[in-house]
Parts: structure tokens; sequence; C-alpha cells
């Protein structure tokens, strides 16, 4: 059994289809697993982001405005709905693992004051690195509502080159983090078996 002696903090970070949901999902599991008298907090923001843009009030019909144009919430937005999450729900010692978020450079220096405000001194970024192909393959393959436009795929893959990989850099180069570069296209199972093995071996 792994010695996990400490909460820690997961953030997995990369372009749409690399697999972060996936991945986190199983690091979870290992987790509970490995250390099942601590809890484990995940914090993904898909849900609640679609269900302000569901609302009827003048700021969800703006939100939903951007979703239906092809463009990235903005940060306020994105920072308000992570923030809300973890104020209501994160508990003192838990782990706590991240799907997605940060995306943009200055919500990740948002987040970073989150980070230290909760004192989460252990804070590891699994950057989950595929190309640019694979990624449109894999977004084609699952079919989503918002994967079918062939538009939309390549919109969101040029967001990720302009706004999250400065973020990945942001996060590479500052030493209070753990940053672990994983090859991303490979099997589900061997992905998963490299993060532990970098994070835990």
């Amino acid at each position: 059994m792994t010695n996990i002696t400490k909460s820690e903090t997961f953030i997995f970070i990369g372009p749409s289809g690399c697999g972060k949901g996936t991945q986190a999902e199983l690091l979870i599991k290992y987790l509970k697993e490995n250390d099942p008298s601590r809890g484990v907090f995940y914090l993904e923001t898909g849900e609640k982001i679609r269900s302000f843009m569901a609302g009827d009030k003048y700021s969800n019909k703006l939100s939903k405005q951007l979703y239906e144009d092809g463009k990235l919430q903005p940060e306020f937005l994105a920072v308000w709905v992570w923030a809300d999450i973890l104020i209501g729900n994160l508990k003192d010692d838990e782990h706590l693992v991240v799907d997605g978020t940060p995306r943009k450079l200055r919500e990740a220096k948002v987040f970073d004051t989150a980070i230290r405000f909760y004192e989460r001194t252990s804070t590891n970024i699994i950057f989950l690195n595929v190309s640019h192909g694979w990624s449109k393959q894999r977004l084609e393959e699952r079919g989503r509502l918002d994967d079918k436009v062939q538009g939309d795929i390549e919109r969101r893959l040029d967001w990720y080159e302009k706004e999250v990989v400065p973020t990945i850099e942001y996060f590479k180069t500052d030493p209070n983090y753990k940053f672990y570069e994983i090859n991303g296209e490979q099997s589900i199972d061997e992905v998963h078996n490299q993060v532990i093995k970098k994070i835990f071996k």
C-alpha cells in the first residue's frame, strides 16, 4: 500500500479530449483505496456552469450566449463557480482532485491564492500531454453535444493553445507546485499507472 501521510492536491490539466475526467476518477478510486481514513473532494465545474446557463436572469443569458457563440466564459465567472464550490464544500484534511480548472492564466493566479488560503502545502499538477490530432480524434469519437460540430472542436483546441498553454507554463515554472508531464497518448490504464508511479513511487 502506498504511504500517503498528508492531504494532497491534484490538478489535472491538458487539452479537451486528453482524458482528464477519466484519470481524475481513477485517481480518486486509488486514493480511497490507499488512504481510506481521509476524504477525497472532487472539484469539477462543468455541472455548475451548465446549471447556471439554464437560468433565466440577465447574467445566465449572457453566459449561455457566450457558450452558444463558441467562446470561453470570462475569468470572473469561472472563479465564482469554483470558489463557491470550495467555500461551501471543502473540508479540512481532505485530498482535493481538480479536473480542468483553472484554464486561463489570470484565473490560475487567483486559484493560487485559494491554494494558499487553504494551506494546501502539497499541490501536484498533472499535465496530460497529447497532440492536436489526438485530441481532435477523441473529441470526434466521444460525440458529446459540444463535440459534434467540426468548427467547435477546432475552436476549443485553438483556445487551448492560446489560453491554457500559458497556464501550464505558469504552473511548470512555479516552485510551489510539483509538475508532472504524462504522455496521454497511451491506454487509460497506462496513463493511470504513470500518474501513480510518478507521484507516489
